[in-house]
C-alpha cells in the first residue's frame, strides 16, 4: 500500500448555507486537504464544523460554491453523482426493507447495468469481506444493527469504489457492537487496499482507525496529521482541548523561563514546543493531566480538591492559584494524593507546548 500518491485532492473548497433568519452559515470555509491513496483519513471536529459537508461535496450530494475536488488528478466536482468512483455508507444504513441481504447488495450493480452472472459473484464476495456468508437470504429486519451496518458496507463495497466514504457510520451502535465495527473497518481497509474517509465527531473512534486525521474547527481544518501527533503537539487550543483532556492555561515568555499561569517560572529545556517566541510573547500552553509529574510537598504550589478513582487511573483535579488543572495519575500508587493534599508539580520535556489561540 502505498501513501506517495493523492487519491483525493481538496483544493480551496468553500460552502456556504442560508439560514431562515436571512443569515449565512460558511460551512467549508477555504478548505484544503490531501488524502493519501490507500490511506485511511478520518475527518473529525464537533457537529457544525463543516465535515459532513465536505464529506457530501466529494460525493456530490452537494455542490461547492467554490474550490476543486480531484479524484486521483482527474477533477470531479463537476460530474454527477453517479458518474464518480466514490461510494457512500451513512449513518442511516438505508437499506431496503422489502429486499433480501443479496438484492440490497445487488441494487447498485443492477443499477450500472451488470448481468446476473457479473452481480453473483461480486455479491458472494462482498458479503464474505465483511463475514457475513451464508446470510443473504435475510431480510435486513432479521439482522442485528452490526449485521446491517456489514451490509450497508459490503453494498458500497461491491461496485468497487476508488474512495469508500463513511457519513458517522457507527453512531447509532451501542459501544460494545461500535468498537467490534471499529476493528472490522481497520481490517477492510487494509484486506481491500481501498481509500477511507470517515466522518466522525467520538475523538476516540478516529484516534482508534485513522492514519491521518483532520480536525475541523468551525468551517476550517485546524490540524492535519497521524493521531500520535495531533494529541501530542496540539497546534491550537480548540485541538487541545477537542482531541482527549488537556490543561490550556495562559503562558508568558520571561527572559528566565516560560510563566505559565499561576504555576510559576517553568524552564525552557521543558517547554520543546515554544522555540523561537521571544521574551514578552504572551499565549497559551496546553499539557495532558498524564504528562504531569506531582510530588506531595506540605508548601507544594498545587493545592488538591478532589481525587476521583477511574479503574487503572485517579482524575485529581488541583487548584494553583487562580487556575484549576486536572491531573491523571495511576490508582497504583502506593501514597495517592488525597483531597486537601499539596503537590508540586514539574513536566517532562516537550510535554508542554505553545498553542495558537
Amino acid at each position: 500500500m502505498s501513501h506517495e500518491t493523492s487519491a483525493l485532492t481538496i483544493n480551496r473548497v468553500s460552502k456556504q448555507f442560508s439560514t431562515p433568519e436571512g443569515g449565512v452559515v460558511r460551512a467549508l470555509d477555504n478548505v484544503s486537504l490531501e488524502v493519501a491513496e490507500g490511506s485511511f483519513t478520518v475527518l473529525l471536529g464537533p457537529s457544525g464544523c463543516g465535515k459532513t459537508t465536505l464529506l457530501r461535496c466529494i460525493a456530490g450530494l452537494e455542490a461547492a460554491d467554490s474550490g476543486e475536488i480531484s479524484l486521483r488528478g482527474q477533477r470531479i466536482d463537476d460530474v454527477p453523482v453517479w458518474k464518480r468512483r466514490v461510494n457512500t455508507v451513512f449513518q442511516s444504513y438505508a437499506l431496503f426493507p422489502h429486499l433480501t441481504v443479496a438484492q440490497n447488495i445487488a441494487f447498485g450493480l443492477q443499477m450500472d447495468g451488470l448481468s446476473k452472472t457479473q452481480i453473483a459473484p461480486r455479491v458472494e464476495e462482498a458479503l464474505a469481506m465483511v463475514r457475513l456468508d451464508g446470510l443473504g437470504g435475510r431480510r435486513p429486519s432479521q439482522l442485528s444493527g452490526g449485521q446491517q451496518q456489514r451490509v450497508a458496507l459490503a453494498r458500497a463495497l461491491a461496485k468497487e469504489p476508488e474512495v469508500l466514504l463513511l457519513d458517522e457510520p457507527l453512531s447509532a451502535l451501542d459501544l460494545k457492537l461500535r468498537r467490534g465495527m471499529q476493528s472490522e473497518l481497520k481490517r477492510l481497509q487494509r484486506e481491500t487496499s481501498l481509500t477511507f474517509v470517515l466522518v466522525t465527531h467520538d475523538q476516540e473512534e478516529a484516534m482508534a482507525m485513522a492514519d491521518t486525521v483532520a480536525v475541523f474547527d468551525a468551517g476550517r481544518i485546524a490540524q492535519v496529521g497521524e493521531p500520535r501527533d495531533v494529541y501530542l503537539r496540539p497546534r491550537t487550543r480548540f485541538v487541545a482541548d477537542f482531541i482527549g483532556e488537556a490543561n490550556v492555561l495562559p503562558a508568558e515568555v520571561m527572559d528566565a523561563g516560560v510563566r505559565v499561569g499561576s504555576i510559576g517560572d517553568v524552564g525552557l529545556d521543558v517547554i520543546s514546543g515554544i522555540d523561537g517566541q521571544p521574551p514578552g510573547t504572551r499565549g497559551h500552553v496546553a499539557f495532558r493531566p498524564e504528562n504531569i509529574n506531582w510530588e506531595r510537598t506540605p508548601n507544594g504550589d498545587a493545592h488538591v480538591l478532589d481525587v476521583t478513582f477511574v479503574g487503572g487511573d485517579l482524575h485529581i483535579v488541583a487548584e494553583v492559584g487562580e487556575d484549576t488543572i486536572t491531573i491523571r495519575a495511576s490508582s497504583h500508587h502506593e501514597e495517592p494524593p488525597r483531597t486537601g493534599d499539596h503537590l508540586d508539580l514539574s513536566f517532562p520535556a516537550g510535554s508542554v507546548r505553545w498553542v495558537e489561540d
